[in-house]
This record gives structure tokens, sequence and C-alpha cells, in this order.
């Protein structure tokens, strides 16, 4: 297996066909994973929105007073009614924001970028990515997979890695219950998240800042024989860390 980035992508603007401006660039092959990052996709999208758009309530007012408090230092009260806005969920108001997003992803400012935002002030994460990636999935000339990326922290570790948000063409996960270890013993717990371990690949290549490479191709990546699931997102019924955030909340109340 390996990874490359798409060469010579433009800075994509609004109405922009992705699908076409990676078939230019790249000479896909049957197989191929593509893997798209959620900034370009949010572009083409139209998703990108000034400040002014979100004029804000009671709640983002007292949420950046808070987090003015913590910080030391002024926070604007529209990004957190952008934040409000684009969640289903609140998790932690303090000492950031950390909310789950509409279509489940959970992640610290629902994902709002303020960086590489061309001349807007906000970059809002696609609304469904995985419908996003089978758009583009539909108008590449090759049977590939698409994945739509992001960057994310994660619990208990320093720094970001590339997860997935959307995927059409392949599974999320391959599950490895039932089958054997090499001692023989059957596996009853692991699912691997492959669609994350494929966009923390790109990650690697696509680098962050100002590289202008939002698109990566991950060639001769073998699913193999194993069932496979579009499970991604737990529900809160097993998911004990939110179960937990929402007890600590209701206590500190």
């Amino acid at each position: 297996m390996h990874a490359f980035a798409v060469p010579d992508v433009p800075e994509v603007r609004e109405g922009d066909d992705l699908a076409a401006l990676v078939s230019e660039r790249a000479d896909l092959a049957d197989g191929d994973v593509v893997c798209v990052a959620s900034t370009v996709v949010s572009k083409a999208e139209g998703r990108s929105a000034p400040l002014s758009a979100f004029p804000p309530g009671e709640l983002a007012t007292e949420i950046a007073d808070r987090l003015a408090d913590i910080a030391g230092e002024e926070k604007d009260p529209r990004f957190a009614q952008a934040v409000l806005e684009e969640s289903a969920a609140v998790w932690m108001d303090a000492p950031f924001l950390l909310t789950e997003t509409r279509f489940g992803h959970v992640g610290v400012n629902a994902g709002i970028d303020r960086s590489n935002t061309g001349d807007a002030d906000l970059l809002l994460l696609p609304e469904r990515p995985t419908e996003s990636a089978e758009r583009v999935r539909d108008g590449l000339d090759a049977d590939v997979a698409v994945i739509v990326t992001d960057t994310s922290g994660r619990p208990f570790r320093h720094g970001q890695r590339g997860v997935a948000l959307g995927w059409a063409g392949m599974p999320a996960s391959r599950d490895w219950r039932g089958e054997t270890d090499r001692d023989g013993k059957e596996l009853e717990v692991t699912v691997e998240s492959v669609v994350d371990e494929l966009a923390a690949t790109a990650n690697l290549v696509s680098g962050e800042g100002d590289d202008g490479t939002p698109v990566v191709v991950v060639r001769d990546f073998e699913f193999g024989d194993h069932d496979g699931s579009d499970n991604l997102y737990r529900d809160l019924e097993g998911d004990f860390v939110r179960q937990a955030l929402d007890e600590w909340e209701y206590a500190r109340d």
C-alpha cells in the first residue's frame, strides 16, 4: 500500500466540481481510496460564513464569557453561537466547547475551522459528509472509495490525527470478531475503524497549514475477507464517556 497527494489542486470555491478537479490531476485506478479534506468539500458546498451570520443569544454570550474568564482573553460570542447552531448536543462548555455534530461526529467547536477559510471568517463542516463522499465518488472515472477527512484531537493524547467524517464505496470498519489470533483464541471485541486509519494515513501525506494538498490517493489497500460495518459513531447508550460527561454536567448544575 502507498499514498500520494494529488498535485496542483487549485483554490476550491463554491460550486466547484471536486470530482473533476481530481480526475484531471490523478490517474485513478480501480480499488483506490481517495481521501478528500473536509476543508475543500466545505468550500465547494458553500459552507463558509461570516461571524456576522451568527448573532449571539444568551447562552452563547454566557459560554463566551466563561471561556474568556478561563483563558484570560476575550472570546467572540458569535463564534460560540456558530458552534451551538452546528451542534446536536453540547457535551462540555468549559474549558472548551466539546460538541456533537448533527451527523454524529464529536469534536471541539463542532469542527468549525478558522484557518484556510479564504475570504470568510468561518468554515463549517459539510452538513452530510457521507452524501458528499458519494457525490465525489459518482463523478470519478474509476471504481474507487472516497473518504471525507478532518483532523481531530483524541482524549488522553496530545496532538491531532486524521479521522473520517464520511465515506462511500467501502465499509467504515472491518470486523474481526469470530476470527482467531495466532494462538487460536477467538477474537470477541475487535472491530477495526478502517476509514479512520486511512484518513490518518492521508493526513501524513497532506500535512497541515499551507501545504495545499487536500486530496490524497491510497493505492493497493486491501480490505481482506472480513465482515464490514458502517457503524462508526457510537450510540449514546454504548458511549460511557458521553454518559459520564452528562452525569458530570448534571452534578455540576
